[in-house]
C-alpha cells in the first residue's frame, strides 16, 4: 500500500479570482470564498468538507469525483462544471445543478440525481428532491433500454448472455411500474389506472353476464363497478375466486396511493 497523496488544506480563505489553477486530489477542510470567479479550475477528486462558497461562479471547472460534505455553496453558480462521480452529503447547492451539469450518459446521471436527492433530503428541500427524482427515474428508463437495446461498445462490453436478457425483464418490469404509478411518484397515473382497469372490468361484466348489444348494459355496469370494487355489492352471479381478485386489486390500489402520500410527506 502508498499514500494517496491527498493533501489537506484547512481554514483558508481565496480572496482572488482563479485561473487554470490545479487542485487535484486535495482535502479542503473549513475552506471558503465569496463573490469570485473560478475559471477552468481542477478541483478533480478532491474532497470539500464544512466549505463555504457563496457567490461564486465556477466556470468550466472540473469536479470530477469530488465529495462534498456539510458544505454551502449559496448563490454559487457552475456553469460547463463537470460533475462526473462527484457526491454530496448534507450540502446547500442551488437545485439548478440538476439542469446544467449532468453528466452525459444515462448510468453517471442515475448516479449524479441519485445522490443530489438524498443530499436534498438530508436538508429537508423537497422541491430539489422531487426534481431529482424525476431526473433519477428518466435516467433509469434510458439506462435500462440501453443496457439491452443499444449496440454501443459500452453497454455490449458490461451486459452479455444472460445479464442482457435480465436487463430487458428489469426494463419491462420499470416500464410495468411507471405505467401502473410512475414509479411511485404519480398519483395521477395511478388513478389513470384505476380508470382503465374500471373500463376494462365493465366491459368483462356486460359481455359475459349482460347482452353485449345493448348500449345501455354497458353503461350499468360502468355505474354499477365502484360499489363491486368497494365491496358494497356482491353479485351471486361473480365467482368466490372473481370477488376475491376484485379485493385483491382493492388492497392493492388502496396500498399504493398510500405508499405515494407517505413519500410526499417524508419530503417534508
Amino acid at each position: 500500500m502508498k499514500s494517496s497523496g491527498r493533501e489537506k488544506i484547512e481554514d483558508q480563505i481565496f480572496d482572488t479570482n482563479l485561473t487554470s489553477e490545479n487542485f487535484h486530489n486535495k482535502h479542503f477542510i473549513r475552506v471558503g470564498s465569496k463573490e469570485q470567479t473560478f475559471s477552468k479550475v481542477n478541483f478533480s477528486h478532491t474532497y470539500f468538507e464544512n466549505c463555504y462558497f457563496r457567490n461564486i461562479i465556477f466556470n468550466t471547472c472540473d469536479f470530477n469525483g469530488c465529495k462534498f460534505i456539510n458544505c454551502n455553496f449559496h448563490g454559487s453558480t457552475f456553469p460547463g462544471s463537470k460533475f462526473d462521480y462527484a457526491t454530496f452529503d448534507k450540502t446547500f447547492i442551488d437545485n439548478e445543478i440538476l439542469d446544467n451539469n449532468c453528466p452525459s450518459y444515462n448510468n453517471l446521471i442515475l448516479k449524479f440525481a441519485r445522490t443530489l436527492r438524498i443530499n436534498y433530503q438530508g436538508i429537508g428541500d423537497s422541491f430539489a428532491v422531487n426534481k431529482a427524482i424525476k431526473i433519477e427515474l428518466e435516467a433509469s428508463k434510458e439506462h435500462l433500454y440501453q443496457s439491452w437495446k443499444s449496440k454501443s461498445t459500452y453497454y455490449r462490453d458490461k451486459y452479455k448472455g444472460w445479464d442482457r436478457f435480465s436487463m430487458f425483464f428489469e426494463w419491462l418490469y420499470f416500464k410495468f411500474q411507471d405505467f401502473v404509478w410512475g414509479n411511485g411518484e404519480s398519483p395521477i397515473k395511478l388513478l389513470r389506472t384505476g380508470l382503465v382497469l374500471w373500463f376494462i372490468f365493465s366491459l368483462f361484466d356486460t359481455i359475459y353476464f349482460k347482452n353485449p348489444n345493448l348500449l345501455s348494459d354497458y353503461l350499468g355496469s360502468f355505474s354499477l363497478l365502484p360499489s363491486i370494487f368497494m365491496g358494497i355489492n356482491k353479485p351471486a352471479k361473480y365467482s368466490d375466486f372473481y370477488l376475491t381478485f376484485i379485493t385483491i386489486l382493492r388492497f392493492i390500489g388502496f396500498a399504493l396511493f398510500t405508499s405515494i402520500i407517505i413519500k410526499r410527506f417524508n419530503r417534508r
